[in-house]
Formats: structure tokens, sequence, C-alpha cells
């Protein structure tokens, strides 16, 4: 957790203007937003508001990156749990693991290097998801649809909002040869009327609260709902909204303060 107080009241605040992820330095916070959803006039009624804290910041557009590039320069393959590899193509299979992906992230998100999407795998690699449907929301390189689909899920349906992903999520599907994987681009919106047994949703808090009540209506009774994507002090308003939408708490798992947790459909 942030060690210096100021910090962790401005990130909450930033957290509920839709910033999605923090760093902390010797210098103070960094925080990140996509484009499009930041205003600049909600950043400076956060900080106006904020009692005995000063606030000093700039801003600054990250241009489009070549996220496989940079994946290259310094990554190193990931094991989770002794069962999971996720490696680039270049990097041998490593011995002695169950579940081997090879995922080229190109501009998405989901290598499992970052804690929100190795708790999730954890937690994947845990249940049996055999002959069932299964949602991968936010998929980004479409990693857990595709260890759902070697666990052996029927049908996947794996969304994220930006066609970057959806077009790296194909790539990354058949090149493991997970072939039972629809890939649509958009929000909970494209859901509709299918109906699953698992769904996986690895995005941010504010999203994940606005979608709620679409997870619960698209999960069969007795499903499983997994959420990552907020820090430990949001996982109270999480599970308040999860039990409003019929969704009862079962587990949670943290690290470095990054939590995923677990909820059943009543």
């Amino acid at each position: 957790m942030p060690s210096n107080p100021g910090i962790d009241i401005i990130t909450a605040e930033l957290a509920d203007i839709d910033f999605e992820s923090f760093e902390e330095t010797e210098e103070g916070v960094k925080a990140y937003i996509q484009e499009r959803y930041f205003d600049e006039e909600k950043v400076k009624s956060v900080f106006s508001s904020l009692e005995n804290i000063q606030v000093v910041y700039e801003q600054k557009l990250i241009p489009a990156q070549n996220w496989n590039a940079v994946w290259e320069s310094n990554f190193e393959p990931v094991i989770i749990d002794t069962k999971c590899s996720v490696r680039a193509p270049f990097h041998s299979k490593p011995e002695g693991v169950e579940f081997d992906l090879v995922i080229e992230p190109k501009m998405s998100f989901g290598t499992a290097h970052h804690e929100t999407t190795s708790l999730m795998i954890s937690y994947l690699l845990k249940i049996n998801v055999e002959g069932k449907d299964v949602l991968d929301m936010g998929c980004g390189t479409a990693v857990l649809a595709i260890l759902a689909g070697m666990k052996g899920a029927k049908n996947i349906t794996a969304i994220d909002i930006d066609p970057w992903p959806v077009e790296n999520a194909k790539e990354n599907a058949r090149n493991n040869n997970v072939l039972q994987i629809e890939v649509i681009m958009g929000g909970a919106e494209q859901l509709g009327k299918k109906m699953f047994d698992v769904i996986l949703a690895n995005i941010n808090r504010n999203v994940l609260l606005a979608d709620m009540a679409t997870y619960s209506k698209v999960l069969n009774k007795n499903g499983t709902l997994f959420l990552s994507g907020f820090y430990k002090e949001d996982l109270e308003q999480i599970t308040n909204t999860a039990f409003e939408n019929c969704l009862e708490f079962v587990s949670f798992e943290t690290k470095n303060n990054w939590t995923a947790a677990q909820y059943l459909k009543k």
C-alpha cells in the first residue's frame, strides 16, 4: 500500500474519475487514464477539493507504442502456480507445466506480469471449466480466454472495447490453437441474451461497478464471477454492489495490494 497517506487519498479520488492504475515514485505518484476518459476540469476539481493537501501536477500524452517490441526488450516467461506458463514465441517451452500459453501482446494488456492478470490466472487454474460457457470481459491479449479453452471450456466469448486488443486476441487464439473463442469489440452492451457459467472481468473498479448488473444478468444460476483490476480497499464497495445484484462473495486474493475476488450467482 502507498506509504504516504496523501498519495492514498489522491489515488482514491482519481480512481473515481476513471484513472485506472497508479505508480508511486520518489516524487509522488504517476496516474494513468485512457485518453478518451481524461477530463482536466474533473482533475482540477478533485485537487481543489482536497483539504490540507497541496498538489502540483503535469499531464503527458503517452503515444501508442508497439508493446510487443517493448515486451521483447525486457520480458521473461511467467510461471504461475507451477502449472501455467505465459511466454513469448521466442522463448522455449518450460518443462513440467500443464498449460503453456504463447502470447504476443502487441498493443494489448495481458502478459501475466501485472498482478491482476496473475491473480486471475491463479483463480482460473483452481476451477473446473470443462464443457462450460465462459466470458472474458476486457480480454486484452485473451490470455484468460485461451487458458479457459485449454482447460476444456466449450464456448468462450472474449470482449474488448479497443480494436487493437480485438485483433490481437484473435491472433493469439489462433496461435494457441484455441478455436472456440469468439472475439467481439465493445463493452457490456454487446452481451445480449447469451448466458455464461463463468465470467472473468479484469478491467478497473469503475467499469466493474457500472457493469455488475449486466454480469449478474448473463451469469447462470450457481455460475461464478471473477473480478480484478482494483485495490484491496475497493473490495468492500465491489462486494456490496455484487450483493445488490444477487452475487454472493466467496473469496479474494491480493498481490501488492491489487485484488481479485470470486462471487457466486445465487
